[in-house]
Formats: C-alpha cells, structure tokens, sequence
C-alpha cells in the first residue's frame, strides 16, 4: 500500500480523513518556510539563494541557474530545475505534483507553475490530486503566464504575458491568452 506521499506524487486524490495527511501538510509548511527565509536574501547573494533551494528541493539547484527570490513554493521535492535557467522573482510553484524544468529555461516574473487540482465532487472538495508539469528546453515563459497541472511546453516555445496553458503547447510554437492559443510557429 502507498503512503500519502507515494499517492500524491502519483496523481491519485489524497485528503486531509487519511492517515498520512498530517505528515504530509508538516513537509509542506517546512518547505513555506525555507521559502520564506529565502524571500529575504538579496538576489546578489546567489550563494545563499543556492543553499536554501537546496534544501527546498533535496537536491542540488545547478549552479548555472539563477534564481531570483521570493519565490512561493509549496513542495520541493518533486521539482527538477535544469542547467542555465533563469526565473526571475515573485514565481509560484505548487509543486506537489511533480515540475520538470529543461535547460536553458527563461522563467518570467510572476509566473505560476500549478500540479494541484480539487476533487470536482463538492462533497469532496478538500481532498487533492496532482498533474506532472514538464517545460522542456529552451523554453521561455513570459512575465504573469499561468501553467496548469498535466500539461508540457515543448522546445524552444514561448509563452507570451498573461497567458493561462491549458494544453500542451507544441515545440517551436507561440502561443498567448487565456486560454492559451497558437500565435505562430517559429522558424529559423
């Protein structure tokens, strides 16, 4: 039988009646934590930003990254963050259901990168389940954009201002609104 850390980062609903929740909800508010200590560092000291994303993440942040803070995290642990990236500040990751970063990632400011949904039942509404994001490399997402659970932006797209993704986005696309929809394809 999974766990509720297991369950959550497989995509199966979880809610605060099992066993496990607690436990679950203590991880996350430490990770809000770390965040919040990382939210007063200066964005000069790339050292310390390193560090606590570190700990944030479990992992190592590649050191190519540069991170801008605050950055609002929920969960770590399933967060994967490539080389060369750049995300700027005031970012929100709601990570619990898993985010790939690619390489060589522009992250605009205030971008939201969502895994988390509610159960449509409203009889149910408090329990969760999560929807892997993957943004692959060379992708750029531009300043206030929204990417919702379950869905990947292919290589070397962009995401104009403003835009909410409610569907995968093909490589080598633009796309821009709400939703998001295809603006042109790039061609070099």
């Amino acid at each position: 039988m999974k766990d509720i850390f297991e369950k959550d980062l497989s995509g199966e609903m979880v809610s605060p009646d099992e066993p496990g929740y607690e436990a679950l909800i203590d991880d996350i508010f430490r990770t809000m934590e770390t965040a919040q200590e990382l939210s007063t560092v200066s964005i000069r000291d790339q050292k310390r930003v390193h560090e606590l994303m570190g700990k944030i993440l479990g992992k190592t942040l590649p050191e190519s990254t540069t991170l801008l803070p605050p950055l609002y995290i929920d969960y770590g642990k399933p967060v994967n963050i490539g080389e060369r990236c750049f995300i700027q500040q005031c970012c929100t990751f709601f990570g619990r259901g898993g985010i790939k970063i690619g390489n060589n990632v522009f992250i605009g400011p205030k971008v939201n990168l969502i895994t988390i949904n509610h159960d449509v039942n409203p009889d149910n509404r408090n329990a969760t389940y999560g929807r892997r994001i993957v943004i692959e490399d060379k992708v750029w997402i531009g300043i206030n954009s929204t990417i919702l659970p379950g869905e990947r932006i292919g290589y070397g797209a962009i995401v104009g201002a403003g835009s909410v993704v409610t569907k995968n986005v093909e490589p080598m696309t633009i796309v821009a609104g709400n939703p998001a929809r295809v603006i042109k394809k790039i061609e070099l």
